[in-house]
């Protein structure tokens, strides 16, 4: 959100434990340790407010008044999820009279050039705002000082989100960055998690409140990959950070739909997200190594949402027409909701916050400059461009090779090349700003195209593994997983020409050229 310099920004963690572990954290060594003061504890009554056509949600604001011993303290926020696990939002407090929103002392507050005035414009907003919904909170506060001089706030909240008769339960950590370096509130997460399980969180009260008041818990979309701000003369540091953001972003922003929600699509984007994560690593790897430990925890957290999406597809993609195996997708539905816990459950460990925390905290320490040659941080302060065109370049020419192969290919010659042209895909999405629109819609729609039509043939060859484990499990499948392993192989040998025909549409077109 662009503001100006009368809106101050919050940098803030947020992480959710169970209500039982509250005391645990209260106690919890390190809060005594960097205290600065003894803790204190306050009733917080807060109400949001909003139009009934949700005005202020729609413009990615948020507006709350909060009832103090001395009167009322109303905030206007930036109400976007949080970024890869950080909340970077603008924010404006003013203290007021009376519970009620109070427009006018907003208006006046803010900079002429300053995207909320245009918000906030209108008396018919003033008419039409009315509360939505209630936080009841205790809030414990400790103001803690770290070794290193950076300065934290750590608030401790206890409560309920209320929307009328609907309510649900809250207990959170937020560890806001009064002074210091942003990687010091991942380092203090860390080291609380070592002793209590908590989980990172990219949903503010105002989105649980918002989500509470549409039908009780419900669930955010499932969130894809997002538009990057990626500029020619970006330094290639630069342009790597924000990449992996976006990725984390697309991960983080899915985790909530894993561990509560049914939709199949959470899982899968979780996944997209990883994947995308890996690949850019892959394009940045000369220059930028992930340390092998987070590499691993990764790999694991890719393996646990890949055994529940494959389930998932089976039971709800690939065997759907296979009249003769009807009882296949219930079996193969009953293993994909095994697998769906599985997944979810680890999403909910601290092993998964740990991984987050770890990964945030490198990307902003970029500990990877410690020892790194001359040569190097000057390829990493170079302009992206150039890189950028290399990288592209290299994913084609990749591509090519392998799909020059493509023709009487197995299982195994397919899969690299439908992974090769996944990568391209992805790394002309993560530099995408920097080339003439049509030329890459054109580009990135032929790789789709291309590679939908090797995920279809991939589904059948991982549903032929799968239908063998379900044989083997449960015998009295057997002679219909006998009859769909059948069926999808000969889909298989009859996929030739729509295979000839998506690799065609791509090998004739040329990367998108540079627009400066």
């Amino acid at each position: 959100m662009h503001t100006d310099h009368t809106e101050p920004q919050e940098i803030e963690l947020k992480l959710t434990l169970a209500p039982g572990d509250a005391a645990r954290l209260a106690e919890h060594p390190l809060l005594r340790q960097y205290a600065a003061a003894p803790p204190h504890t306050e009733q917080l009554l807060s109400t949001y407010f909003d139009t009934p056509d949700r005005h202020l949600l729609h413009h990615g604001a948020s507006l709350r008044v909060r009832q103090l011993e001395h009167g009322c303290l109303q905030t206007l926020k930036d109400a976007a999820h949080g970024k890869a696990g950080f909340f970077r939002r603008a924010e404006l407090e003013q203290r007021i009279d009376g519970p009620g929103v109070d427009l006018a002392a907003l208006r006046a507050s803010i900079g002429k050039h300053s995207r909320w005035r245009k918000v906030l414009d209108g008396q018919a907003l003033q008419d039409a705002l009315q509360p939505l919904f209630d936080t009841r909170v205790s809030r414990s506060t400790w103001e803690l000082r770290l070794p290193d001089g950076a300065e934290i706030e750590f608030a401790l909240d206890r409560g309920s989100i209320e929307c009328g008769a609907s309510r649900e339960e809250l207990c959170e950590a937020e560890l806001e960055l009064k002074t210091g370096a942003p990687a010091a509130l991942h380092s203090l997460a860390l080291a609380l998690l070592a002793e209590v399980p908590m989980q990172l969180s990219t949903d503010s009260k105002s989105e649980r409140g918002d989500a509470l008041c549409d039908g009780g818990q419900a669930q955010s979309a499932p969130v894809k990959f997002g538009g990057l701000a990626l500029a020619p003369r970006m330094s290639v540091e630069d342009a790597f950070r924000h990449i992996v953001e976006a990725c984390l972003a697309q991960v983080l922003g899915n985790a909530g739909g894993v561990v509560r929600g049914t939709d199949p699509e959470y899982v899968h984007q979780m996944r997209v997200g990883l994947r995308r994560l890996h690949s850019a690593f892959g394009l940045f790897q000369d220059l930028i190594a992930l340390p092998a430990e987070l590499d691993t925890e990764l790999g694991w957290l890719g393996g646990e949402l890949g055994a529940a999406r494959d389930w998932e597809v089976l039971a709800h993609g690939t065997l759907a027409g296979i009249d003769e195996a009807e009882a296949l997708p219930r079996a193969a539905a009953d293993i994909a909701t095994e697998r769906r816990a599985q997944a979810a459950a680890a999403v909910q460990s601290p092993r998964h916050t740990r991984l987050m925390l770890s990964l945030e905290r490198w990307l902003l320490e970029a500990r990877w400059r410690d020892q790194m040659p001359q040569w190097k941080c000057a390829r990493l302060a170079s302009p992206l461009h150039r890189f950028a065109g290399k990288q592209l370049a290299r994913s084609q020419r990749r591509l090519l090779k392998r799909g020059a192969k493509l023709r009487g290919a197995d299982a195994r010659g397919r899969h690299r090349v439908r992974i090769a042209a996944k990568k391209a895909r992805y790394a002309m999405e993560f530099f995408e700003p920097l080339y003439p629109q049509r030329q890459v819609r054109h580009y990135v729609g032929a790789l789709s195209g291309l590679q939908d039509e090797l995920g279809r043939l991939n589904d059948a060859a991982v549903a032929d593994h799968l239908l063998l484990e379900l044989a083997g499990t449960r015998t009295e499948l057997a002679p219909a997983a006998g009859f769909a392993r059948g069926y999808l192989a000969s889909t298989v040998e009859h996929a030739g020409p729509g295979l000839r025909k998506q690799w065609k549409r791509f090998s004739k077109l040329s990367l998108p050229r540079d627009a400066r």
